[in-house]
């Protein structure tokens, strides 16, 4: 998302909230159960009254069961396919909570369908996957976004505005870190299976986690393409994940600026936290509501993060909204920005198969 105007973000709490009363929900379907983040999704789902929750795509059934149980559901919202559940519900948009890999099936028969889909990150296994996606989107239609935590977060908004502005200078380094201390022990067996799967996840923590960094870095560039990028993986605790990566890092050049990404799922504490570097001052983001600025040889200082304001304070929110064409997918969400993500993360397994740096191909 790009710095929204602060008149109009004063004014938008009031408009959207009469519109959700003014206008019946949004039609909305879950498709797939096999990503956790769905635990997360639904109890705000179901408290709503301006999206509506017709249906859920699943074919195992002992998901079904958890799922109908944990959340009361009637099993008449369960559907094995998205056209039978169509066909029945007249679905607007999709949720999807698959595997990375089946992000393409979804998105292509969901344009097919004239429906407008919401993915978990990263948008894509890898960059044909990524451009066969937006290939679909244009042709159907329709609007994809792909959620990641860090959109919701003020502190990286606020970020995006001192970066822009003239106080710090020219922006010249980005330090990324993002992960935990592994999925094993806080996932699902469903969510473990896909995760650490090559082909389903397209790799470990450099795709679960390395995807962050290379969003916010091209959003914070305005949609930059790296000039290069080198990766180094690692497999620290191969006995836990033998078939994926647990530890990458990721560096990508610029004309002007050089980032660092830090994948992990070594690290001793969950963390999404990101240094900026200008020319004249620093910002270090410890989390998504604090931001802390450096100018020169000064001390560091606290900065106002503003809470976001609707649409833009949540995934549900801001969906609703993208569905209702109230506001155009952009920034960190973006099919545009998200193709631009799996561009580097294509790069970056190439770099750590090979051990060399790969050149990207400026764009004609």
């Amino acid at each position: 998302m790009k710095k929204i105007p602060f008149i109009w973000l004063c004014l938008s709490l009031l408009s959207f909230s009469h519109a959700e009363e003014a206008l019946p929900p949004i039609r909305l379907a879950i498709v797939g159960l096999v990503h956790d983040h769905v635990g997360g999704f639904l109890p705000g789902l179901l408290a709503r009254k301006d999206v509506q929750l017709v249906g859920i795509v699943e074919t195992d059934p002992a998901l079904i069961a958890q799922v109908a149980e944990r959340y009361q559901l009637d099993r008449s919202l369960f559907f094995a396919t998205i056209q039978a559940m169509q066909a029945k519900t007249k679905v607007q948009a999709v949720a999807t909570f698959t595997s990375t890999f089946d992000h393409r099936q979804v998105v292509e028969q969901c344009a097919a369908l004239g429906l407008d889909v919401m993915m978990e990150k990263p948008l894509a296994v890898n960059l044909a996957d990524a451009q066969a996606m937006a290939a679909a989107a244009r042709k159907g239609g329709i609007q994809v976004v792909v959620n990641y935590e860090t959109t919701w977060y003020a502190s990286v908004h606020r970020s995006y505005e001192l970066v822009h502005g003239a106080t710090l200078g020219e922006l010249h380094k980005i330090v990324v870190h993002d992960g935990h201390s592994g999925p094993a022990p806080i996932c699902s067996p469903f969510f473990l299976a896909w995760l650490t799967d090559p082909v389903l996840n397209g790799g470990g923590a450099l795709m679960d986690f390395g995807c962050y960094g290379a969003d916010l870095v091209t959003w914070l560039l305005d949609g930059q393409r790296p000039t290069s990028v080198f990766a180094v993986t690692q497999h620290l605790q191969p006995a836990i994940y033998p078939k994926v990566d647990d530890e990458a890092t990721i560096v990508l050049t610029y004309p002007h600026t050089q980032a660092i990404i830090q994948a992990s799922w070594n690290w001793p504490f969950g963390r999404k936290d990101m240094e900026l570097y200008g020319r004249s001052g620093a910002l270090r983001l410890p989390d998504g509501s604090s931001l802390f600025q450096r100018l020169g040889d000064a001390r560091e200082t606290k900065e106002p993060a503003p809470a976001l304001v609707a649409p833009y304070q949540d995934s549900i929110s801001y969906f609703a909204a993208v569905v209702r064409r109230q506001i155009k997918p952009s920034g960190l969400g973006s099919i545009e920005t998200n193709v631009i993500v799996n561009e580097i993360l294509d790069a970056a397994k190439e770099s750590a198969r090979t051990g060399k740096r790969v050149d990207l191909v400026p764009e004609r």
